[in-house]
């Protein structure tokens, strides 16, 4: 999967490490993320989950291949997670990234996090009722 921050790839690993941590740590306290992100990862599961989400963005920024899963099967498996989270996600991970990458390569980031969160936040939504297509 190519991304936009590919080639030359201005950001390494160790910067969206930063930003993960920093991104969960406000995760954890944020009044409407925390009780969501509560439900799932057990305090004591925190390190785990974020060396795993840091797999994430280095597979699909960095071309690492040390991820594997299906982000939109694990979520919807969660039961609890409403498609509206999405947008208060992107919006803390999105000022996350302002404070730690400088902003082309902030920018950069936020547009492929944008289109990764609206694609699960599209297959989180339930089906729209299409009726029964007409024969005749």
């Amino acid at each position: 999967m190519s991304s936009a921050l590919t080639p030359p790839n201005p950001i390494t690993r160790s910067d969206i490490s930063r930003v993960v941590k920093s991104f969960y740590s406000k995760v954890r306290t944020d009044p409407q993320l925390s009780a969501v992100f509560a439900q799932s990862i057990p305090a004591d599961h925190w390190p785990a989950h974020e060396d795993k989400i840091t797999d994430f963005w280095a597979n699909a920024i960095l071309q690492e291949r040390r991820y594997s899963g299906n982000p939109l099967q694990v979520h919807r498996a969660q039961g609890h997670i409403q498609p509206e989270h999405f947008a208060i996600w992107l919006d803390l991970f999105d000022q996350t990234l302002a404070e730690i990458l400088p902003s082309q390569h902030a920018a950069a980031f936020s547009k492929l996090a944008h289109r990764i969160g609206a694609s699960l936040r599209m297959g989180m939504e339930p089906p729209k009722a299409q009726g029964i297509p007409s024969l005749g």
